[in-house]
């Protein structure tokens, strides 16, 4: 018997079928327009996608580059939760359902799914994609208003909201992590990897702490983020692969981008977070590599690893961004 193809791949194939007969103009026109909400200052009053060819235009652009940030904060978590599998999930602003793509490419196997979005068209593309994908095809996509007045059908093991809050007021950027908290056992939030995106996310770990979460990623500690307030901030990078179809609509000649994210994942679980993590590329010089790392002591250090230090140099060359450190 063949193996399945796993999630990435599928999501892939699915929406290059979906998506072959979308005119590249009318994609390129609804990306610029989505871009624009995406970079800017998005109104909470109405959706963002609000018709076929927005959800179109939106799985081409920013599907599986939501897939790859989600799952790399995923797999994080799992490092951090070894023993624990989420018997649940619920997806706050799901849109099309990236993340839970990215929840099936974690941990295979079936378990209850919640979608909740404003959007009808990002529902019902969401809907269709997921037939090709065993572990989604009896989800629960819902129609819910992303706010003050939000409410989950039911608690879950795990709550994933994904480049959602820049959508969102501030009075309801707290509403819904509060009702996230309340609801879940793990929760797990990713914005851009910009400034803003940064605040977001610190905002809403600050929130979960209070709330008595412990932080597993990518934090190794749950105290104060030793980052500077407007002096920098923390983000993460995951590779992308482009379609044809992605290549068109954004205008690119490379067949992949990296996608610059935030997150936090947040748990009320036993968990171990990572002995420390690296916060920047790694830079590897003749002999040496420098690794900028947070640390438990909630202090940023530069370490410098050289090839004195033997099999803990190799493990140094072999390090990327976002990467525990030392590697398991």
């Amino acid at each position: 018997m063949t193996a399945p193809a796993p999630p990435a791949e599928t999501l892939r194939t699915t929406l290059a079928k979906l998506l072959a007969g979308l005119p590249p103009k009318q994609a390129s026109q609804a990306v610029d327009r989505l871009i624009a909400n995406y970079r800017g200052t998005t109104p909470t009053d109405t959706p963002i996608l609000r018709d076929r060819a927005d959800v179109a235009a939106y799985a081409a652009y920013r599907m599986p580059a939501t897939f790859e940030a989600v799952h790399a904060a995923l797999e994080a978590l799992a490092e951090a939760t070894p023993d624990w599998t989420p018997t649940s999930h619920t997806d706050i602003g799901g849109g099309t359902g990236a993340a839970t793509w990215a929840v099936t490419a974690t941990w295979p196997g079936d378990r209850p799914v919640t979608v909740l979005d404003w959007s009808e068209p990002a529902l019902a593309l969401g809907r269709e994609i997921a037939t090709a994908n065993p572990a989604l095809r009896d989800a629960d996509w819902r129609r819910a208003r992303i706010g003050e007045d939000l409410t989950l059908p039911a608690a879950a093991d795990l709550v994933t909201v994904s480049y959602v809050l820049n959508e969102l007021t501030p009075a309801d950027r707290t509403a819904l992590v509060d009702t996230a908290s309340a609801s879940a056992q793990t929760v797990v939030i990713v914005e851009a990897g910009t400034p803003a995106g940064y605040a977001r996310v610190l905002e809403a770990r600050d929130r979960l702490i209070a709330a008595g979460f412990r932080v597993a990623a990518p934090c190794p500690h749950s105290a104060a983020c030793p980052i500077a307030p407007g002096e920098d901030w923390c983000h993460f990078s995951a590779r992308v692969s482009r379609s044809s179809l992605h290549r068109q609509v954004k205008g690119g000649s490379l067949p992949y981008e990296d996608e610059k994210f935030s997150y936090v994942a947040a748990t009320r679980l036993p968990a171990t977070p990572a002995p420390a993590r690296v916060i920047r590329r790694p830079q590897i010089r003749k002999g040496q590599v420098l690794l900028d790392l947070c640390e438990p002591d909630e202090q940023l250090t530069r370490r410098t690893v050289t090839k004195r230090h033997g099999d803990l140099y190799k493990a140094a060359r072999d390090a990327t961004w976002g990467d525990p450190w030392p590697l398991s």
